[in-house]
């Protein structure tokens, strides 16, 4: 995977709920084109700590989760909704498993996976459409090692292949975790919009604002 990352500033309507807030400092995206022409986006939580940690990502009453595409997501057929059902065996076998689109605490296959999820209907997702919720949850707990920052202080929220090439993520997402001295944030409301990032050249043809502006489908 290139690592080529697009650092979003957090919406201003975000919510900030305890002091030691300030240890997460917001999403970022890293890419990659594949084979097919489709494009693939990591989302990241960035932290300040390598002991911080993402517990949950999460929607209720009051605050939506939703991950959407202008484009339509792809979705392997021995693949999964979560990384806990990716078989990392099966891609010398069948090499567009790695391109598969899930969502994940930390880790991109169940070795060692001990994420699960609660209330979420995948099922729009596995359509190659979005993820909605507003009573539900994918997370792991404080005592698996998946959650931490650890040394490159970030933890991974998902993975999401576009099948088309100029298509973007885009969505909400409300986290809760651990940084600091073990207390408890959340992060309600982290807007964000990811494209694929052009070449150098590309890049200085668009500007920076034709790579990331932001959209939202009604």
């Amino acid at each position: 995977m290139n690592n080529k990352t697009l650092s979003l500033a957090i919406a201003a309507t975000s919510l900030i709920t305890v002091p030691a807030m300030a240890d997460y400092t917001g999403l970022s995206m890293e890419s990659s084109v594949n084979a097919d022409g489709t494009w693939t986006a990591r989302i990241y939580a960035n932290f300040t700590e390598g002991t911080d940690m993402l517990n949950a990502v999460y929607g209720d009453a009051n605050n939506d989760l939703y991950i959407d595409t202008t484009s339509s997501f792809y979705q392997n057929d021995v693949g999964g909704n979560t990384s806990a059902n990716i078989n990392s065996a099966l891609i010398p076998l069948v090499p567009s498993l790695a391109w598969d689109s899930w969502v994940t605490i930390g880790l991109e296959d169940n070795t060692g996976n001990a994420m699960n999820n609660i209330g979420v209907d995948f099922s729009g997702f596995e359509g190659g459409g979005a993820i909605n919720s507003n009573n539900g949850s994918w997370f792991a707990t404080p005592d698996d090692a998946q959650c931490l920052a650890g040394a490159d202080l970030r933890v991974m929220i998902g993975q999401f292949t576009m099948i088309d090439s100029d298509g973007a993520v885009f969505g909400t997402l409300n986290l809760q975790g651990k940084v600091g001295d073990f207390e408890t944030f959340q992060a309600t409301g982290q807007a964000f919009e990811f494209s694929m990032i052009p070449a150098p050249g590309a890049l200085a043809l668009l500007g920076l604002a034709g790579v990331a502006s932001r959209r939202r489908r009604k």
